[in-house]
């Protein structure tokens, strides 16, 4: 299952280690198709490329296969030209520029006609009704930095069709009021083995302070299971056995580790596996733990009592 999806081991932009790539179909601009998630901002914004150092055009949607009603767009990435255009997921991309697209093929061609910085006008269908989007293209990111502009910022996505091992959570929801390290791994992905140590050494030194450490694998649970074990993991394993709840994330590539706060919003994402990044994730971590959780829920009024019937 995930295996299918590996591809080449490639080195992370922000990590001296190798993360292992999970293949997804493109996201459109040169490249643009299954998506990512939906995501306070990034900590450090990414000043733009010169001209000459810039990516392709891109659009920032990803879509389904098409069909003779138009392209799908299945999820717009949070701060892509798309989302600053006002394209929703659920629309569908009729035509681009007046030619009509009926694959996401086509739709990749006719932005990568475009240079950075054109507009491209973009045909939609939305709950039957046509409208059109004027989007001004931008450089496509690299794969960490969209992740990135993706979830650093909004609400974690919820969990959808796992099942918890040994007293795991079912649910970040759950988790609102503590601080969440998720980290998405598989068996054979070498620099989880050794990640995982690292992990339960961080949950021995922050339990107490409200850290949260959960592991999310689409291994099914017995090797989950038998991993665990060999790599000591002491904190809570999530099996994603369809992989719905790692697309939701956006996950492309293993590890991937998010730091989600007390109010359950992403603050921070890490791509691969830095021996050398422990000091890194304990600063963002200090910072989460030390600030102030959720107001605490008001409790619900009390049912009023039925009045007893007069006595006789």
């Amino acid at each position: 299952m995930a295996r299918a999806f590996l591809r080449a081991a490639v080195a992370s932009a922000l990590f001296a280690a190798p993360a292992l790539s999970l293949s997804h179909s493109a996201l459109a601009g040169a490249g643009e198709g299954a998506a990512p998630p939906a995501p306070q901002a990034p900590l450090a914004p990414l000043a733009p490329l010169p001209a000459a150092l810039a990516g392709p055009p891109w659009l920032g949607v990803s879509m389904d296969a098409g069909g003779d009603i138009g392209v799908r767009v299945e999820h717009v990435v949070r701060g892509s030209p798309a989302d600053k255009g006002g394209v929703r997921a659920g629309d569908r991309i009729l035509g681009v520029d007046g030619t009509k697209t009926t694959a996401p093929g086509h739709v990749t061609r006719a932005v990568g006609a475009h240079k950075v910085g054109e507009t491209v006008s973009v045909e939609l269908e939305r709950g039957g009704t046509s409208t059109t989007a004027s989007i001004v293209l931008a450089s496509r990111p690299s794969g960490d930095e969209m992740l990135r502009m993706d979830l650093v910022g909004a609400p974690a996505p919820a969990w959808t069709k796992v099942s918890a091992l040994a007293g795991a959570p079912t649910s970040i929801d759950k988790l609102k009021g503590r601080v969440v390290l998720l980290d998405f791994w598989a068996s054979w992905c070498g620099p989880c083995r050794m990640l995982a140590p690292r992990l339960s050494a961080l949950k021995d030194k922050f339990g107490a302070q409200g850290l949260e450490v959960v592991g999310i694998t689409t291994d099914d649970a017995e090797k989950a299971a038998v991993f665990a074990e060999k790599t000591q993991m002491r904190y809570g394993i999530v099996v994603d056995k369809d992989g719905d709840t790692s697309r939701a994330y956006g996950v492309t590539a293993l590890p991937t580790m998010l730091l989600v706060d007390k109010k359950g919003v992403v603050r921070e994402v890490f791509i691969g596996y830095d021996p050398t990044g422990d000091a890194r994730v304990e600063k963002v971590l200090k910072t989460l733990l030390a600030e102030p959780g959720p107001p605490p829920t008001p409790p619900a009024p009390p049912t009023p009592s039925a009045p007893r019937p007069p006595a006789r």
